[in-house]
């Protein structure tokens, strides 16, 4: 959902927000990803890992936040909501910090500052 709401907003498209826009997810920063599955390397034998920030983060912040980094005044565009579509979700990460020392670094606000840049860099 970050990379659709980002590649709406910056060709000057209004994405649309399904339902009210206070379903939650667990986002994580893609560093944070890649970090906790080189460490996952030196787990002792195969294992299973949540991967995540234990915040829950609602799809209008998501739009809102995306929004501001993009410097666009969109208004928030709330279309039918998904059948059957999960409410909330978010994961403990408890075990792999507890056996590997993983955690998440980047929280979401700068996450997707960072991921607006990027976007904004490598255009399509």
């Amino acid at each position: 959902m970050v990379a659709i709401f980002t590649d709406k907003i910056l060709k000057g498209s209004l994405p649309v927000i399904n339902g009210d826009g206070k379903q939650t997810r667990d986002y994580v920063y893609v560093g944070d990803v890649v970090k906790a599955n080189v460490m996952g390397l030196d787990a002792k034998g195969p294992a299973i890992y949540n991967i995540g920030t234990s915040v829950e983060t609602d799809v209008n912040y998501i739009f809102d936040k995306v929004n501001e980094f993009a410097g666009t005044g969109f208004m928030e565009n709330h279309g039918p909501a998904k059948k059957g579509e999960q409410r909330r979700s978010v994961l403990s990460y408890e075990k792999i910090k507890k056996e590997l020392g993983w955690k998440p670094d980047v929280n979401m606000a700068k996450g997707l500052g960072m991921t607006i840049e990027y976007f904004k860099k490598h255009k399509r």
